[in-house]
């Protein structure tokens, strides 16, 4: 009966923290007070059941700031090219595990505990913005900007230019690199997204480990007219 007790004040108390997590909102870095008149920035955030990512639309801007992505073997100016999606995570579960059917222990195991972070980059051609784990974001110009300056900063530079590894793709159109901060249960993928919001003028939730979470907490702490609900098919390059 002890451990049933024990048991259950843990389900209580995880129950309780994850609630508070996403009601309790952590405000933006910064907080826009674009013009109406000023146009807005779409970004796209992509869902699965526990990873999410940010899709950024593909301009001229965007390939010159991120043209070291070619040094991952990634063909950035490819026509078909619509959107460059970024995430990030750790080394041995997000290398490792590119299906479920590709799940094994070591990996989880540095997932629950702590481990070295990548950069995860993929190319993508149309988003169906339809989709419910689609959810198109709008930004302000400056927060665009910022939120472009947070993803570069989170490419890892040991020697002035950002580390590619080579050989871990997942397949043709995505690509690894090294990443800066450690990956924890805490502070997780879903975690780095959050911030990379709050970095770009997005309110949220102030601890949204699961992606459902993140989305619930972005609908909570911002204006509803932000966000549209728009099941991910990211179609590739092909």
């Amino acid at each position: 009966m002890k451990i049933l007790k024990y048991i259950f004040i843990v389900l209580v108390l995880a129950v309780t923290g994850i609630a508070l997590g996403v009601a309790v909102p952590r405000q933006p870095a910064v907080s826009d007070d674009a013009s109406p008149a000023e146009p807005s920035r779409r970004i796209l955030v992509l869902s699965n059941p526990i990873h999410t990512d940010i899709a950024v639309p593909v301009d001229a801007e965007l390939l010159a700031r991120f043209a070291f992505l070619r040094d991952g073997q990634l063909e950035i100016d490819h026509p078909g090219l619509r959107y460059i999606v970024f995430g990030w995570g750790g080394r041995a579960f997000y290398t490792r595990t590119p299906t479920w059917a590709d799940l094994k222990p070591m990996p989880v195991l540095k997932s629950l505990t702590v481990d070295q972070s990548v950069m995860h980059v993929a190319l993508a051609g149309d988003i169906p913005l339809s989709e419910p784990s689609v959810m198109p974001v709008d930004l302000s110009a400056a927060g665009y900007a910022r939120l472009l300056d947070f993803i570069v900063a989170s490419f890892s530079r040991p020697e002035g230019r950002e580390v590619p590894l080579i050989g871990q793709s997942y397949g043709a159109d995505d690509a690894f690199f090294e990443a800066e901060g450690a990956f924890n249960v805490l502070v997780g993928c879903n975690i780095w997204t959050a911030a990379a919001l709050r970095q770009a003028g997005i309110g949220t939730g102030w601890w949204t480990p699961l992606p459902w979470l993140l989305t619930t907490s972005l609908r909570l702490h911002n204006d509803a007219g932000v966000f549209a609900v728009g099941p991910l098919r990211v179609r590739g390059l092909g």
